[in-house]
């Protein structure tokens, strides 16, 4: 059992920038797959960024160039470096775990509670 608490969010100006955080408790963490999915309002749940057990990074394309996620496994907790924000970057941000590799909502067993992200215009 892994239980996700994000922190981080908060309302930014376009071009901006923020810092996510997800620190995990439970056992095993350096085992997991961390990443960061999206939901904007009448929006599906999408992929954001993963990072591997193996350290190996993932990201949609909207946001490459522009986040970083990276993982510190000795304090248990990933984050997500978001750098020239757009509008369309608002949304609600959750943390997700799970021993596989994923891209798709469906695949992950663990999510965080979310954190919003407001920018604007």
């Amino acid at each position: 059992q892994v239980h996700l608490v994000e922190s981080g969010g908060g309302l930014v100006q376009a071009g901006g920038s923020l810092r996510l955080s997800c620190v995990a408790s439970g056992r095993a963490f350096s085992r997991y797959s961390m990443g960061w999915f999206r939901q904007a309002p009448g929006k599906e749940r999408e992929f954001v960024a993963r990072i591997n057990w193996t350290g190996n990074t993932y990201y949609e394309d909207s946001v490459k160039g522009r986040f970083t996620i990276s993982r510190d496994n000795a304090e248990n907790t990933a984050y997500l470096q978001m750098n020239s924000l757009k509008p369309e970057d608002t949304a609600v941000y959750y943390c997700a775990a799970d021993l596989q590799s994923y891209s798709r909502s469906d695949q992950v067993d663990y999510w965080g509670q979310g954190t919003q992200v407001t920018v604007s215009s």
